[in-house]
């Protein structure tokens, strides 16, 4: 997150991590993860779906 220009989806980072961004199912947790870590102020959810570090 820290690494990105700005903003950044889902699948930007789970190509990063080595996932399958072209099968559905393993964003999906993915996606979870970082909602939770966006409720819990780690990072910071944007309206449009993207991610971005708090800092």
């Amino acid at each position: 997150m820290r690494a990105a220009d700005g903003p950044v989806q889902v699948g930007a980072v789970g190509e990063e991590l080595g996932l399958q961004v072209t099968v559905r199912g393993k964003l999906k947790p993915l996606r979870a993860k970082m909602t939770k870590l966006a409720d819990r102020g780690w990072l910071r959810k944007r309206g449009d779906g993207r991610f971005t570090a708090r800092s």
